[in-house]
């Protein structure tokens, strides 16, 4: 793990003061308006660019400003405007492969990754011979830090962030916290904190919410480090994945939506967005700006059920539906030639790896195996993308469609198996697809009531594939298996290119020794450094159940505290 040092001052003594000094209450203090810095700032340095990479989770295709949101996301707005918006821009439909594909640059059928998401107690997590996004960045001269939600395993110590290209962390390892308490379920039970700095418990922070928290410690980093020098940071917001919570300031604007789980929702991605406007103000503040890229992308489609839209997209979250994987996207630097547009260019998150890599001046021809693209010449310039294909996903291990057979693949492909690819203007989904509906903002008021507001896809036939022509037909409202055989042909022989290059699926069982209360009461690794990450792929869980060494919780009288502080802050919040 690189270290890099500060004359007089540790990283963490500056932190310390960084954070004293920053009002974490307030997202907005540093100043209206992104787009206002002196004309100076204009200059184009031929340093290495500073990168912020701003991931948001479970955020819907509708729920910007931009697309016609009834959501208030001015800093958003004015950013992709000033930039230039990603209106081809593919993501996954889940939280664990989004993330996995954004750090290595590789499809996850290409790390063993494709089915689900990894599980706080698995033993699984990316895979460690994979060289990541911040350790190439870190070999190009960078100081790399992570701030947010990780989701990508932390079994033993190697998996935590800190292993894997990031200098500093603060933020959770798992997929699903308590915006306040911070304290994260996986079945009855089976609850504990999950709040890490570096990777040490951060059971002090309890009681931020971390939306705000995620912004304050970015202004810190910022504040702490040389602007000579190249910096990465990575934020991964929680925001706005459930559970539904809100500072109360940011719910009063919405008072009038009828739709509880909306109005909540509306709140958090309003809160995200001003944390985002505190971000691109410290950029400016602390003299980054000018020679900054700024990268804005969602995670996977909005969950339709708990406040999100993907309208007029079909499917939702989970699904290999264009609600599912079309995702929010732009790039805002002052350093794009081409600004103020609107790309159609294909991009897909395997993407940033190389794009980013090549434009902080890093090495990626010792690094093979990628399927993401350098597509900084298509967003700067307006060129076209190197891309000509997505594979959406393979994943052997979902139910397959009843109706599905090798048959009806022309016995080049099982259309039981769940799948879906885009090559050109054409997608075509095989197997069970997903929630298929399209759902209009606001629907589900009184959930699950007023489905008669709902548009179904009611063709009375159970199908296990699709092909659609995107390009014309974004809403997939046009199927074309039919008519287009030929097309269809195609890319089930793409599809079986694919699965020939595709590398066991890593979906362990459950051990027992990651429940929090054997580890002091934390979400952490539980694992020792020497065991075998081969044999945790099959799930030895089961010899894991004989005589488990329960730890002393210590703290657990401290976690208790701040548990109790959290309560007292619930009149605050919705």
């Amino acid at each position: 793990m690189a270290v890099h040092a500060l004359t007089g001052f540790s990283l963490v003594s500056l932190l310390s003061f960084g954070y004293m000094s920053w009002d974490w209450v307030k997202p907005a203090v540093l100043g209206d308006s992104p787009g206002d810095e002196p004309a100076k700032l204009q200059r184009t340095p031929s340093r290495p660019p500073h990168i912020i990479f701003i991931l948001t989770d479970d955020q819907g295709f509708h729920d910007v400003g931009y697309h016609g949101s009834d959501i208030r996301t001015p800093t958003l707005d004015r950013l992709a405007a000033e930039g230039v918006k990603l209106e081809n821009y593919y993501i996954q439909p889940i939280c664990t492969p989004s993330r996995s594909q954004l750090i290595t640059g590789r499809y996850q059928i290409h790390t063993g990754l494709q089915h689900s998401i990894i599980r706080p107690r698995q033993p699984n997590c990316l895979p460690l011979h994979q060289v990541t996004l911040p350790q190439k960045m870190q070999e190009a001269g960078y100081s790399t830090h992570m701030v947010g939600k990780w989701h990508l395993g932390f079994y033993k110590k190697e998996c935590l962030p800190t292993r894997r290209g990031f200098d500093t962390f603060l933020g959770s390892l798992t997929g699903n916290v308590d915006y306040y308490s911070y304290d994260n379920c996986d079945g009855p039970g089976v609850c504990g904190f999950d709040l890490h700095e570096g990777e040490n418990v951060a059971w002090d922070q309890a009681g931020k919410y971390s939306t705000l928290l995620y912004a304050q410690r970015v202004n810190q980093i910022l504040a702490s480090h040389n602007p000579q020098q190249p910096i990465f940071i990575y934020v991964a917001f929680q925001a706005v994945h459930t559970p539904l919570q809100s500072p109360r300031e940011y719910i009063y604007p919405y008072r009038g939506m009828g739709n509880v789980a909306r109005r909540k929702y509306a709140a958090m991605v309003t809160c995200m967005d001003a944390a985002v406007k505190n971000i691109t103000k410290a950029l400016k503040k602390y003299g980054y700006y000018a020679n900054s890229v700024i990268v804005f992308s969602s995670d996977n489609g909005g969950q339709t059920f708990s406040g999100g839209s993907n309208w007029p997209l079909r499917g939702r979250k989970g699904t290999y539906w264009e609600g599912g994987v079309r995702g929010l996207g732009f790039v805002h630097s002052p350093l794009i030639k081409k600004k103020r547009r609107t790309s159609r260019a294909l991009m897909h998150i395997t993407d940033w790896y190389p794009t980013l890599v090549k434009l902080a001046g890093g090495n990626i021809s010792n690094t093979e195996g990628l399927d993401g693209y350098d597509v900084w010449g298509a967003i700067s310039e307006g060129k076209e993308s190197p891309r000509t294909e997505v594979l959406h996903n393979i994943d052997p291990l979902y139910n397959l469609a009843k109706s599905g057979s090798i048959e009806e693949g022309q016995g080049i492909w099982n259309t039981a198996v769940q799948a879906s690819i885009r090559v050109k203007d054409f997608k075509l989904l095989t197997g069970d697809p997903g929630y298929s509906d399209w759902i209009p903002p606001q629907t589900l008021t009184n959930f699950p009531g007023s489905w008669w507001n709902l548009e179904r896809h009611t063709d009375g036939t159970r199908k296990s594939l699709w092909l659609f022509n995107i390009t014309a037909d974004p809403f997939e409202r046009h199927e074309l298996s039919s008519s287009k055989p030929e097309v269809v042909k195609e890319l089930l022989v793409r599809l079986a290119h694919y699965n020939r290059t595709a590398i066991p699926v890593r979906y362990p069982a459950e051990d027992p020794r990651g429940n929090p209360e054997l580890n002091g009461g934390a979400w952490g690794p539980w694992a020792s450094e020497d065991d075998d990450e081969e044999e945790n792929w099959i799930g030895k869980g089961s010899e894991y159940t004989k005589n488990p060494k329960k730890k002393k919780c210590k703290i657990c009288k401290l976690r208790s505290f701040f548990r109790k502080l959290n309560t007292r802050l619930m009149s605050n919040r919705i």
